[in-house]
Formats: structure tokens, C-alpha cells, sequence
């Protein structure tokens, strides 16, 4: 079942703070040019650059909003779905069976007219320091994962019979982010209101591939930043991130970081989540 914002329990909300005072890593210097490989890169090639610095931002409570929350004005939003997949670290059946629970929910939420899954990361600290699972470690930089050019370009590279006609009209990369287990006690996801953000905290970031350049986005520290998150979030409450957007209108890209809540209790369940990415389009009439 699934309906358009979602619902929340006394248990969720029960002792929430308004608000938690987080650190997030920000690119210190916004006029670096990130480059990460990610393969050995050539000799005298440093595999990573760019430096980050902390800072400790206030992280609101979004529980008090969430029925008001938008993707085209704070670029973020949550609904509640319940999924038939008994396990999440299955690749198999996540493609088979969470891709089109997926496909159906994000067409319904934003009334796009084709929308095409294409990838999914499962994520938890200790499964992926003993690498089971193929699970990666929450990512704890502020973040987008999409540029004003990779952005299309994904849409290039994923349906190139189709891509020309498809970029013709507006498109949108969201991001499908739930707990594979609830509630999330241990670095829980921060969001930015797209709102607070102007496009040059926005620094390119390359990532260099064997067959490929791809980019997104590093941010840059700007104290107008207004970060939410979802104190306790079940695995039924599922998180709706803009990573891109054609239409310069309205929210086009939402930071995001994993944090470490100091409210959380010491002995927290650590976390685990999927995130699945996708392909949004619109009918012509949508971006009037």
C-alpha cells in the first residue's frame, strides 16, 4: 500500500528532538577540482583530491513537516511503501521484484509518464569492512550525485535509442532511498532544503572510470544551508531525493550526507539502506 506522504508512528516521533547539532564534511576550498579514480590511476597520480573540512550544523527534525514537503521546492519528499522483498541483499531479487515496486511508486508520486530504474547500492559499515553482501559504507561528504552534464549524459548512456527524444521534453533523476531495517539510530541521512542552496556551493567533482568520465557534485560550506533529516526512520518510510532536475524552475539537486546523530543511543543497530537510482520523464505539457 502505498499513499502520498507518509504517515509516521508515536514510536518514530516519541522523543525526537527539533533539532541535533551534526557534522558534515563540506569541500573546504570551492575552487578545488575534485578527481576520484576508481581504478589504479597512472603513475605520480594521486587516486583522490579535494579536501573537506567539518562543520557543525544545526540537522531539524523533518518529522514535523513531512506532509508539506515537496521535490520541486525543497528538492526531497517521503512516502511510505511497504515492499515484497524478503531479502534486500539479494541483487537478484531487488532487480525482480523492488525495481518495478519502485518503477510503479515514483511514476504515481510525480505523475511522470515513463520512469526507468536503473541501479541500487545496499549500504552498512560493518558488511562492508568485512565485504559481505556487496554492501558499501554510508557516505559521510556532502554531496549530489549528478551534474548539469552528467545528468544527461546518464540518460545518453542508458537509453541511447531513445535518449534524443527523451531529452526533448523534462526529465529528472530521483533517487529512492529506505532502511533495509528500522528505525535508523546510527548515521541516518541528512538532507538539504534546495532552497537554502544557490548553484555555485555546487563544485564538480570528476570520477574517472577505465571507459568513462562521470561527474557529480562536492558542496561547499554556505551557512544559509538548512539540513533535515528523519529522526528514527522505519523501513516503511521511504525517502524521495532529487538528484537532478532539466527544469531550472525548480528544485534541481539535493545535498545529502550521512551523519552521526548525537541523539542516537550508544549501542544503535548500525545502519543499513538501499538506494535505488532513477530516470524520470515528464509529458511535454508538465514543464509548461
Amino acid at each position: 500500500m502505498m499513499t502520498s506522504h507518509a504517515s509516521h508512528t508515536e514510536n518514530a516521533t516519541a522523543g525526537s528532538p527539533e533539532y541535533v547539532s551534526g557534522v558534515l564534511n563540506y569541500l573546504a576550498d570551492k575552487d578545488q577540482h575534485p578527481v576520484s579514480y576508481n581504478f589504479k590511476p597512472p603513475p605520480g597520480v594521486p587516486a583522490r583530491t579535494g579536501t573537506y573540512a567539518k562543520f557543525t550544523v544545526p540537522i531539524h527534525s523533518a518529522r514535523a513537516i513531512l506532509g508539506q514537503l515537496s521535490l520541486d521546492r525543497q528538492g526531497f519528499a517521503v512516502t511510505r511503501q511497504d515492499s515484497a522483498v524478503a531479502n534486500f541483499y539479494d541483487a537478484d531479487e531487488v532487480r525482480r521484484v523492488y525495481y518495478p515496486e519502485v518503477e510503479r511508486m515514483v511514476r504515481e508520486f510525480t505523475g511522470a509518464v515513463k520512469v526507468h530504474v536503473f541501479d541500487h547500492n545496499v549500504r552498512s559499515r560493518p558488511m562492508a569492512k568485512r565485504r559481505e553482501n556487496g554492501a558499501q559504507e554510508p557516505v559521510k561528504v556532502a554531496h549530489n550525485d549528478y551534474t548539469l552534464k552528467s545528468g544527461p549524459q546518464r540518460v545518453r548512456d542508458l537509453i541511447p535509442d531513445e535518449a534524443d527524444a527523451l531529452l526533448k521534453n523534462r526529465f529528472a533523476v530521483i533517487n529512492v532511498w529506505r532502511p533495509i531495517r528500522g528505525p535508523v539510530q546510527e548515521s541516518p541521512l541528512a538532507v538539504c532544503d534546495a532552497r537554502s542552496m544557490v548553484q555555485d556551493d555546487f563544485v564538480k567533482h570528476v570520477l574517472k572510470y577505465r571507459d568513462r568520465d562521470g561527474e557529480v557534485y562536492s558542496v561547499a560550506y554556505n551557512p544559509n544551508h538548512k539540513w533535515y533529516y528523519i529522526p528514527n526512520q522505519q523501513k516503511e518510510e521511504v525517502l524521495l531525493l532529487k538528484c537532478y532536475d532539466s527544469d531550472g524552475r525548480r528544485a534541481r539537486f539535493t545535498a545529502h550526507s550521512a551523519f552521526e546523530d548525537p541523539s542516537s543511543p550508544p549501542d544503535a543497530a548500525p545502519r543499513e539502506s538501499v538506494e535505488v537510482r532513477t530516470l524520470v520523464f515528464f509529458a511535454p505539457e508538465a514543464a509548461a
